[in-house]
């Protein structure tokens, strides 16, 4: 994986090249979902998503995808998938998710060097986008994630306005505050809408892996802004949940703040994450 090919102006074709912003950010200018000025490609996304993510629906995709038969390759090698994937409902920068991923691990361990397992997991965290590579549509890939079975919060991106032509809301069993859920059921109770973080929790858990809880954790609730960020649906959450919540937060801030026109050196890193991988998620994965 050479750093030479992967600069966005050159590597990556874009619709409108303008929308690739090169600017450094303040914490407070991230994650601006304003109707008014967000990039339409990330409107467009949210609104087909909050259309027809339904419970049946997030139940029918990890369904599919947890038969974990569309490839066999290893973590560095699904990594190499998204030099050409760009996530389009991203407002804060417009470049392939591989650059994101060693962003976030190089932060992490910028901060936590003696953490391999947090730096392990800022690599790998996005690598459930490679659905995207096989067809599935960006609304049930990227993005913000939320609860499905029970009635949105207005935390979710956008107010959650998207949600009105959602057949789940015109169901009594699903539009209501706790849904089909029971209060403090636990998060592996509750079924999410279905996304990449869900998708790649199962192809952990479905092969060998060595991470901690903590990390899976990470993986599997990154997007989940309403929890996480945003403190709703604690009404669902049992006690190992909140008691993982600081890690969430904690991965959080290295997930959203790396995100900067640096481009690493890929060359120089490739060697020291392949060597990491290879200790907490070794060999070929079933995907």
């Amino acid at each position: 994986m050479s750093s030479a090919g992967v600069a966005p102006q050159t590597r990556v074709a874009m619709d409108d090249p303008s929308e690739y912003r090169p600017e450094y950010k303040g914490k407070t200018d991230f994650r601006n979902f304003n109707i008014h000025t967000v990039p339409e490609r990330v409107i467009k996304v949210y609104q087909v998503m909050h259309k027809n993510q339904t419970y049946d629906f997030a139940k029918g995709k990890l369904e599919k995808w947890v038969q974990l038969n569309h490839a066999e390759m290893t973590i560095m090698e699904a990594l190499e998938k998204l030099n050409t994937f760009v996530d389009e409902c991203d407002p804060d920068i417009y470049v392939p998710n591989a650059v994101h991923a060693y962003q976030t691990a190089e932060g992490i361990r910028q901060k936590h060097p003696d953490k391999e397992w947090l730096q392990v997991t800022g690599l790998i965290h996005d690598l459930g986008k490679v659905m995207g590579m096989w067809g599935e549509p960006q609304w049930c890939v990227v993005g913000d994630t939320f609860p499905v079975g029970c009635a949105p919060e207005t935390s979710i991106v956008f107010d959650a306005k998207f949600f009105d032509e959602n057949p789940d809301m015109k169901n009594e069993k699903f539009n209501t505050k706790l849904g089909v859920y029971e209060e403090h059921c636990g998060l592996d109770h509750v079924t999410m809408s279905w996304g990449h973080d869900e998708y790649l929790y199962r192809v952990l858990m479905g092969n060998t892996c060595h991470l901690p809880e903590e990390a899976l954790y990470c993986i599997r609730f990154h997007s989940f802004y309403p929890w996480h960020t945003s403190g709703d649906y604690y009404h669902l959450c049992n006690n190992k949940d909140l008691e993982m919540l600081k890690w969430v937060n904690e991965f959080n801030q290295f997930d959203l703040y790396t995100k900067c026109p640096d481009i690493p050196d890929l060359d120089e890193l490739v060697p020291y994450y392949t060597k990491l991988v290879e200790k907490y998620v070794p060999g070929k994965l079933r995907w």
